[in-house]
Protein backbone atom coordinates (compact mmCIF):
# COMPACT_ATOMS: atom_id res chain seq x y z
CA UNK A 1 0.00 0.00 0.00
CA UNK A 2 1.52 3.27 -1.07
CA UNK A 3 -0.02 5.36 1.86
CA UNK A 4 1.17 7.11 4.40
CA UNK A 5 -1.21 5.83 7.97
CA UNK A 6 -1.45 7.72 11.03
CA UNK A 7 -2.50 7.05 14.50
CA UNK A 8 -3.63 9.79 17.11
CA UNK A 9 -3.57 7.95 20.37
CA UNK A 10 -1.58 4.43 20.52
CA UNK A 11 -2.90 2.64 23.58
CA UNK A 12 -3.53 -1.14 23.30
CA UNK A 13 -5.72 -1.64 20.21
CA UNK A 14 -3.84 1.12 18.49
CA UNK A 15 -0.34 -0.57 19.19
CA UNK A 16 -2.12 -3.74 18.48
CA UNK A 17 -3.04 -2.45 14.83
CA UNK A 18 0.17 -0.82 14.58
CA UNK A 19 1.69 -3.92 15.07
CA UNK A 20 -0.48 -5.89 12.73
CA UNK A 21 0.23 -3.74 9.98
CA UNK A 22 3.92 -4.08 10.03
CA UNK A 23 4.37 -7.22 10.65
CA UNK A 24 1.75 -7.69 7.07
CA UNK A 25 4.46 -5.19 5.74
CA UNK A 26 1.55 -3.67 4.93
CA UNK A 27 3.61 -0.19 4.86
CA UNK A 28 7.27 0.50 5.96
CA UNK A 29 7.42 1.84 9.11
CA UNK A 30 8.52 5.26 7.59
CA UNK A 31 5.03 5.48 6.15
CA UNK A 32 3.65 5.66 9.97
CA UNK A 33 3.25 8.40 12.14
CA UNK A 34 1.68 8.25 16.59
CA UNK A 35 1.12 10.45 18.77
CA UNK A 36 0.26 10.28 22.48
CA UNK A 37 0.00 12.21 25.36
CA UNK A 38 2.99 11.13 27.38
CA UNK A 39 6.36 11.86 26.01
CA UNK A 40 8.06 8.59 27.90
CA UNK A 41 5.20 5.99 25.80
CA UNK A 42 5.76 8.05 22.73
CA UNK A 43 9.34 7.59 23.16
CA UNK A 44 9.39 3.96 24.02
CA UNK A 45 6.86 3.46 20.56
CA UNK A 46 9.00 4.72 18.71
CA UNK A 47 11.89 2.93 19.95
CA UNK A 48 10.16 -0.33 19.27
CA UNK A 49 8.66 0.00 15.95
CA UNK A 50 10.78 2.65 14.55
CA UNK A 51 7.81 5.02 13.24
CA UNK A 52 7.88 8.63 12.94
CA UNK A 53 5.95 9.99 16.39
CA UNK A 54 5.22 13.08 17.21
CA UNK A 55 3.16 14.98 20.79
CA UNK A 56 1.37 17.15 18.55
CA UNK A 57 -1.78 15.58 16.88
CA UNK A 58 -1.61 18.38 14.07
CA UNK A 59 1.97 16.72 12.65
CA UNK A 60 -0.11 13.52 12.77
CA UNK A 61 -3.21 14.79 10.71
CA UNK A 62 -1.02 17.04 8.25
CA UNK A 63 1.13 13.15 7.75
CA UNK A 64 -1.80 11.03 7.03
CA UNK A 65 -3.63 9.68 4.30
CA UNK A 66 -5.36 7.35 6.29
CA UNK A 67 -5.67 8.78 9.90
CA UNK A 68 -6.93 6.39 12.57
CA UNK A 69 -8.94 7.85 15.81
CA UNK A 70 -7.56 5.29 18.42
CA UNK A 71 -8.50 7.90 21.34
CA UNK A 72 -11.36 7.06 24.19
CA UNK A 73 -14.93 8.13 22.85
CA UNK A 74 -15.23 10.82 25.27
CA UNK A 75 -12.16 12.46 23.46
CA UNK A 76 -13.25 12.05 19.56
CA UNK A 77 -14.97 15.88 19.48
CA UNK A 78 -12.28 17.34 21.20
CA UNK A 79 -9.76 15.81 19.06
CA UNK A 80 -11.12 16.17 15.72
CA UNK A 81 -11.28 19.70 16.71
CA UNK A 82 -7.96 20.35 17.19
CA UNK A 83 -7.24 18.54 13.78
CA UNK A 84 -9.84 19.40 11.58
CA UNK A 85 -7.96 22.25 9.83
CA UNK A 86 -4.44 20.29 9.46
CA UNK A 87 -6.17 16.76 7.61
CA UNK A 88 -5.27 16.57 3.98
CA UNK A 89 -8.02 17.10 1.07
CA UNK A 90 -8.40 13.39 0.43
CA UNK A 91 -8.01 12.16 4.06
CA UNK A 92 -9.55 8.46 4.91
CA UNK A 93 -10.42 8.86 8.20
CA UNK A 94 -11.04 5.27 10.55
CA UNK A 95 -12.65 5.21 13.69
CA UNK A 96 -12.32 2.96 15.99
CA UNK A 97 -14.63 4.23 18.83
CA UNK A 98 -17.68 2.45 20.42
CA UNK A 99 -21.24 4.92 20.15
CA UNK A 100 -19.95 7.36 17.42
CA UNK A 101 -21.43 7.41 14.18
CA UNK A 102 -20.39 8.53 11.11
CA UNK A 103 -22.75 11.06 11.10
CA UNK A 104 -21.01 12.65 14.49
CA UNK A 105 -18.11 12.34 13.14
CA UNK A 106 -18.80 14.54 9.92
CA UNK A 107 -20.44 16.96 11.85
CA UNK A 108 -17.60 17.32 14.21
CA UNK A 109 -15.31 18.39 10.71
CA UNK A 110 -17.50 20.90 9.55
CA UNK A 111 -16.39 19.36 5.83
CA UNK A 112 -17.01 16.49 3.41
CA UNK A 113 -14.99 13.55 4.92
CA UNK A 114 -14.29 10.32 4.14
CA UNK A 115 -14.53 8.06 6.63
CA UNK A 116 -14.63 4.29 7.71
CA UNK A 117 -16.49 3.34 11.21
CA UNK A 118 -15.09 0.29 12.61
CA UNK A 119 -14.82 -1.92 15.56
CA UNK A 120 -12.37 -4.34 16.66
CA UNK A 121 -11.94 -5.97 19.17
CA UNK A 122 -8.42 -7.04 22.08
CA UNK A 123 -7.72 -10.25 20.12
CA UNK A 124 -5.94 -8.15 17.76
CA UNK A 125 -3.19 -8.12 20.50
CA UNK A 126 -2.08 -12.09 19.49
CA UNK A 127 -3.27 -11.17 15.64
CA UNK A 128 -6.77 -12.73 16.39
CA UNK A 129 -9.29 -10.02 16.18
CA UNK A 130 -12.92 -10.16 14.39
CA UNK A 131 -13.89 -5.97 13.23
CA UNK A 132 -16.58 -4.44 11.73
CA UNK A 133 -16.23 -1.83 9.02
CA UNK A 134 -18.88 0.58 7.79
CA UNK A 135 -17.95 3.07 4.57
CA UNK A 136 -19.47 6.75 4.34
CA UNK A 137 -20.64 7.42 0.89
CA UNK A 138 -17.81 9.43 -0.13
CA UNK A 139 -15.86 6.33 0.60
CA UNK A 140 -14.29 4.85 -2.81
CA UNK A 141 -14.16 0.75 -3.36
CA UNK A 142 -10.17 1.04 -3.58
CA UNK A 143 -10.19 2.93 0.23
CA UNK A 144 -12.70 0.04 1.05
CA UNK A 145 -10.23 -2.13 0.09
CA UNK A 146 -7.17 -0.33 1.76
CA UNK A 147 -9.06 0.25 5.49
CA UNK A 148 -9.93 -4.01 4.55
CA UNK A 149 -6.15 -4.59 4.39
CA UNK A 150 -5.21 -2.35 7.58
CA UNK A 151 -7.71 -4.76 10.03
CA UNK A 152 -7.12 -7.85 7.80
CA UNK A 153 -3.71 -7.45 9.10
CA UNK A 154 -4.09 -8.46 12.33
CA UNK A 155 -7.15 -10.78 12.36
CA UNK A 156 -10.41 -11.62 10.47
CA UNK A 157 -12.82 -8.29 9.18
CA UNK A 158 -16.11 -7.84 7.57
CA UNK A 159 -18.07 -4.73 5.79
CA UNK A 160 -21.57 -4.25 7.69
CA UNK A 161 -24.97 -2.06 7.77
CA UNK A 162 -23.76 0.85 10.10
CA UNK A 163 -27.26 0.45 11.68
CA UNK A 164 -25.75 -3.16 13.01
CA UNK A 165 -22.91 -1.18 14.30
CA UNK A 166 -24.57 -0.94 17.90
CA UNK A 167 -25.20 -4.78 18.14
CA UNK A 168 -21.19 -5.06 17.17
CA UNK A 169 -19.84 -4.78 20.91
CA UNK A 170 -22.57 -7.96 22.12
CA UNK A 171 -20.99 -10.32 19.63
CA UNK A 172 -17.41 -9.75 19.05
CA UNK A 173 -16.12 -6.39 20.85
CA UNK A 174 -17.25 -7.51 24.64
CA UNK A 175 -17.61 -10.95 24.00
CA UNK A 176 -14.23 -11.74 24.51
CA UNK A 177 -14.25 -11.12 28.19
CA UNK A 178 -17.78 -13.39 28.32
CA UNK A 179 -15.04 -16.14 26.92
CA UNK A 180 -12.54 -15.44 29.60
CA UNK A 181 -14.73 -15.46 32.48
CA UNK A 182 -15.82 -19.16 30.74
CA UNK A 183 -12.31 -20.17 30.79
CA UNK A 184 -11.85 -18.74 34.05
CA UNK A 185 -14.83 -21.37 35.30
CA UNK A 186 -13.82 -24.29 33.53
CA UNK A 187 -10.28 -23.67 35.42
CA UNK A 188 -12.00 -23.45 38.27
CA UNK A 189 -14.18 -26.36 38.05
CA UNK A 190 -10.73 -28.42 37.17
CA UNK A 191 -8.87 -26.88 40.34
CA UNK A 192 -12.17 -27.83 42.22
CA UNK A 193 -11.89 -31.63 41.61
CA UNK A 194 -7.38 -31.22 42.05
CA UNK A 195 -5.79 -29.99 38.91
CA UNK A 196 -2.96 -27.42 39.12
CA UNK A 197 -4.62 -23.79 38.60
CA UNK A 198 -1.64 -23.28 35.45
CA UNK A 199 -2.66 -26.65 33.66
CA UNK A 200 -6.30 -26.12 34.08
CA UNK A 201 -5.75 -22.50 32.39
CA UNK A 202 -4.68 -24.39 29.41
CA UNK A 203 -6.68 -27.25 28.92
CA UNK A 204 -9.28 -24.58 29.20
CA UNK A 205 -8.14 -22.01 27.03
CA UNK A 206 -6.94 -24.34 24.18
CA UNK A 207 -10.10 -26.53 23.85
CA UNK A 208 -12.19 -23.01 23.80
CA UNK A 209 -9.58 -22.31 20.92
CA UNK A 210 -9.85 -25.53 19.44
CA UNK A 211 -13.50 -25.59 19.24
CA UNK A 212 -13.71 -21.76 17.73
CA UNK A 213 -11.38 -22.78 14.95
CA UNK A 214 -13.95 -26.28 14.45
CA UNK A 215 -16.81 -23.68 13.78
CA UNK A 216 -14.53 -21.05 11.81
CA UNK A 217 -12.69 -24.14 9.43
CA UNK A 218 -15.39 -27.07 9.23
CA UNK A 219 -17.91 -24.50 8.41
CA UNK A 220 -20.53 -26.68 10.43
CA UNK A 221 -23.44 -25.32 12.56
CA UNK A 222 -22.15 -25.17 15.71
CA UNK A 223 -25.36 -27.02 17.20
CA UNK A 224 -24.26 -29.97 15.08
CA UNK A 225 -20.36 -30.12 16.26
CA UNK A 226 -21.93 -30.08 20.05
CA UNK A 227 -24.15 -33.44 18.61
CA UNK A 228 -20.88 -35.09 17.67
CA UNK A 229 -19.66 -34.99 21.54
CA UNK A 230 -22.99 -35.76 22.91
CA UNK A 231 -22.87 -39.84 23.15
CA UNK A 232 -25.78 -41.09 24.10
CA UNK A 233 -26.14 -41.45 28.08
CA UNK A 234 -22.44 -39.84 28.15
CA UNK A 235 -21.17 -37.76 30.30
CA UNK A 236 -21.36 -34.10 27.61
CA UNK A 237 -25.04 -34.59 26.97
CA UNK A 238 -25.05 -34.84 31.14
CA UNK A 239 -23.23 -31.25 31.21
CA UNK A 240 -25.42 -30.09 28.52
CA UNK A 241 -28.69 -30.56 30.22
CA UNK A 242 -27.03 -28.88 33.51
CA UNK A 243 -25.83 -25.79 31.46
CA UNK A 244 -29.41 -25.42 30.04
CA UNK A 245 -31.32 -26.33 33.63
CA UNK A 246 -29.19 -23.23 34.26
CA UNK A 247 -30.27 -21.07 31.57
CA UNK A 248 -27.02 -21.20 30.16
CA UNK A 249 -28.09 -19.36 26.62
CA UNK A 250 -30.45 -17.17 27.94
CA UNK A 251 -27.79 -16.04 29.80
CA UNK A 252 -25.59 -15.26 27.41
CA UNK A 253 -28.37 -13.89 25.12
CA UNK A 254 -29.49 -11.58 28.11
CA UNK A 255 -25.99 -10.08 28.50
CA UNK A 256 -25.68 -9.23 24.77
CA UNK A 257 -29.22 -7.66 25.11
CA UNK A 258 -27.49 -5.46 27.85
CA UNK A 259 -24.40 -4.72 25.86
CA UNK A 260 -26.24 -3.34 22.41
CA UNK A 261 -28.95 -1.47 24.73
CA UNK A 262 -25.61 0.17 26.26
CA UNK A 263 -24.17 0.87 23.06
CA UNK A 264 -27.07 2.43 21.63
CA UNK A 265 -27.45 4.59 24.69
CA UNK A 266 -23.56 5.96 23.81
CA UNK A 267 -24.92 6.05 20.05
CA UNK A 268 -27.63 9.12 21.11
CA UNK A 269 -25.17 11.16 23.01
Amino acid sequence: MDKKIGFIGCGNMGEAMLSGILKANLVPAENIMISRTSESTLKELKNKYDVNASLNNKDVAAFSDILILAVKPNKYIKVIKEIKAAVKKDVLIVSIAAGITIETIEKAFEKDIKIVRSMPNTPALVGEAMSALTPSELVSPQELKEALSIFESFGKAEVIDENLMDMIPSVSGSSPAYVFMFIEALADGAVLRGMPRDKAYKFAAQAVLGAAKMVLETGEHPGSLKDKVCSPGGTTIEAVYSLEANNFRASIIAAMESCTKKAEEMSKK
